[in-house]
């Protein structure tokens, strides 16, 4: 994700596709990591977190550094959280709170399929910050 936005504009890292559902790449880029905090950190690993979907894809940034820092951060406090972890961890068994879970209503997940589920998320958004960038790079 960092290497897509690196090199963008202001303008390339907002512009939003104009179709229904259209995000920027920024908006799909702070939304595939706050899901992995929220997914990660909040319901594997079981620590504090609080999350506003809602907001990841309303942001706007201008610098890709900062994004890169936010990941940068993310990826030491998630190294740290999943050190903790046990083999017998990754089949406990929990309901989300729906702030974490984000859209519909949240089931019984193990922590296993909690961590497959921030790796599925992120391959999909991949895909869409790969197209959107060159749909902004088109368009600027």
């Amino acid at each position: 994700m960092c290497d897509i936005l690196d090199k963008l504009t202001p303008a390339q890292l907002n512009f939003r596709p104009d179709f229904v559902g259209g995000n920027s790449v920024w908006a799909l880029a702070t939304h595939t990591l706050g899901n992995a905090r929220a997914w990660v950190l909040g319901i594997a690993c079981e620590q504090e977190v609080s999350r506003d979907r809602a907001k990841e894809f309303t942001s706007f940034g201008h610098n890709p550094a900062t994004f890169r820092a936010d990941v940068a951060e993310f990826a030491r406090l998630m190294s740290d959280a999943l050190d903790q972890l046990s083999a017998e961890d990754l089949d406990r068994q929990g309901v989300p709170s729906a702030e974490l879970w984000g859209e519909g209503q949240p089931r019984q997940i193990s922590v296993r399929e909690a961590l497959l589920q921030v790796v599925e998320h992120a391959s999909l958004h991949l895909g869409h910050l790969h197209v959107t960038r060159e749909l902004a790079l088109a368009r600027y």
